[in-house]
């Protein structure tokens, strides 16, 4: 996500904006969706599939699931937008790995398959870190916050959040790390 937002919260807002326009079929909401997100889940397909033109296919495929499946978000139960996006890519790579390897084996060779989705006690675990790692940092001072949540959920570098910010790539860096060494503090806590 930008890092043109007060907050993080209105950086949801605003993906959960443009999923409810698709849903009813605004196609400038998805564009607009594509521009805020579509770096990030090209990052997840590349990661998994390995190859730049094989995830340029999956990500278009990941928009077209949104446009068709957008009214099935339902922002009421915790998840956030970008979590589901990512689900999504992440979903689409792995289908697509799998048929990359066309396993022609037995039903035998299907019980070596490893499932891939978490516990039901590691997905609550990771909600819960999840809540307290957000809880956290709100509790920092909201440059810190939004310059850490930048770098590390939205893909931006630390030359690009000073060139935003106006200030010493030097004063960034150590805005970061104060505010990491304030998060691990809360986290431990």
């Amino acid at each position: 996500m930008s890092s043109s937002f007060a907050t993080p919260a209105e950086g949801r807002a605003e993906l959960i904006a443009y999923l409810y326009r698709i849903s009813r079929g605004e196609r400038v909401a998805l564009e607009n969706l594509y521009r805020r997100t579509s770096a990030k889940l090209f990052g997840v397909c590349l990661r998994i599939l390995s190859d730049r033109a094989e995830a340029e296919d999956v990500l278009q495929e990941v928009y077209l699931t949104v446009w068709n499946k957008a009214a099935q978000f339902d922002a009421e139960r915790g998840l956030s937008p970008i979590t589901w996006l990512t689900s999504i890519a992440r979903n689409r790579s792995l289908d697509r790995l799998r048929a990359r390897k066309q396993r022609t084996g037995g039903l035998d060779e299907a019980a070596e398959i490893a499932d891939l989705s978490p516990l039901a006690d590691a997905a609550l675990s990771a909600r819960e870190t999840s809540e307290r790692l957000g809880a956290c940092l709100e509790q920092l001072d909201s440059r810190a916050s939004s310059a850490i949540r930048s770098a590390f959920f939205g893909s931006q570098t630390y030359e690009m959040l000073a060139k935003a910010a106006e200030i010493p790539l030097g004063s960034m860096k150590s805005l970061i790390r104060r505010g990491l060494m304030r998060l691990k503090d809360c986290l431990e806590s």
